[in-house]
């Protein structure tokens, strides 16, 4: 049998055939030289309350060139009082990346207990978007390194990732037609299919004519982003907002992440425009948008990402059975579709 993780509730050492089991709080009390009081489960991960304060161990399968990219840029977020990030803990032998008895290869960061972002809570939503843009203004001081030219750490052009999508679109909706008895997913995927795939096409034309005439500028302001600023990301704190979980950091155009928030809010609070002119405001009070800036976030919000997700997911999984809940948000999509288009309209494009 072959060697693998298996660990108790309290992470102790058991016995269990052939296995090699790791007791991660003694694991991490010699690897890290800590002292660790409480161990408990987090999402994916060990949480630690040690005499140095709350720590985060989780498994790591990326390369360490990668984990240096990172700590270098988490570094110049050291020492600011209202945004905190979790910053990578090396071991006792001054390395990112520690390796247990069983050959898990794994990570320590800095942790903290507070709580997720709310984003029913408006106060908070602004806050966090504000720490969004403080974030980016810092990234944007950061000068970019040689060794950071691997793959995973530079972003595409935008516009490619759009035409992917939007040749699978296409599949599908050969494969949906196709079919002789349709359910309810399906029949709704024909009726709405023409207005979401024009605004697709729109949106990756537009973005691939962006490149064309702003090119240059997009490749020179080409900034480090976060690449997964969602809500569960965000803490907040007493009296500062604390971003973590970086893995998906890369070079790239940070409207992207402003993107991402943002649509995630206006989806949970159906695309209110009120709050969406608050958060853009939010945000540029801080860092200003530029005009290009704008139409990228523009054409962004107007590819029908959502509705492209829910398609792929159909296709790639078992077509003979779709879950209700697919069902419920093609629904919601078809319902949002007017606020959607409006907010687009008003606020993102300012008409």
């Amino acid at each position: 049998m072959r060697a693998g993780i298996v660990v108790d509730g309290k992470g102790q050492s058991r016995i269990w055939g052939d296995r090699i089991v790791i007791d991660w709080k003694e694991e991490a009390e010699k690897t890290y030289g800590f002292r660790v009081d409480v161990l408990r489960r987090g999402r994916g991960s060990w949480i630690l309350e040690t005499d140095l304060g709350l720590r985060l161990l989780k498994e790591y399968r990326g390369s360490v060139n990668r984990l240096e990219f990172e700590e270098a840029v988490l570094q110049s977020l050291d020492g600011m009082e209202t945004l905190k990030a979790d910053q990578y803990v090396r071991n006792s032998e001054g390395e990112l990346l520690s390796t247990a008895e069983d050959g898990t290869r794994y990570i320590v960061k800095e942790w903290f207990a507070d709580r997720e972002c709310d984003l029913k809570d408006e106060r908070e939503v602004l806050s966090a978007v504000r720490a969004l843009a403080l974030l980016h203004r810092q990234f944007r001081m950061i000068k970019r390194q040689e060794t950071w030219n691997m793959r995973s750490m530079i972003s595409l052009p935008l516009f490619e990732a759009m035409r992917r999508h939007n040749r699978e679109l296409k599949k599908a909706r050969t494969f949906i037609r196709g079919k002789r008895k349709k359910n309810e997913f399906e029949l709704r995927v024909i009726g709405n299919f023409e207005i979401f795939a024009a605004q697709a096409v729109e949106a990756e034309r537009g973005m691939e004519r962006l490149y064309e005439i702003h090119g240059k500028e997009i490749a020179d302001g080409y900034a480090v982003c976060h690449g997964e600023p969602d809500y569960h990301h965000i803490l907040i704190g007493n009296g500062y907002t604390a971003v973590t979980e970086f893995n998906q950091m890369h070079l790239g155009v940070q409207m992207e992440d402003l993107y991402y928030f943002l649509r995630k809010i206006m989806e949970k609070h159906d695309w209110n425009e009120r709050l969406g002119r608050q958060v853009m405001e939010s945000y540029e009070r801080v860092l200003p948008v530029s005009e290009v800036e704008r139409q990228v976030l523009y054409y962004l919000f107007l590819y029908p990402e959502k509705y492209w997700k829910q398609i792929n997911f159909y296709y790639n999984a078992n077509k003979a059975w779709v879950p209700a809940k697919s069902t419920e948000k093609i629904r919601k999509l078809e319902a949002q579709q007017e606020a959607r288009e409006s907010f687009i309209q008003t606020v993102i494009q300012g008409v």
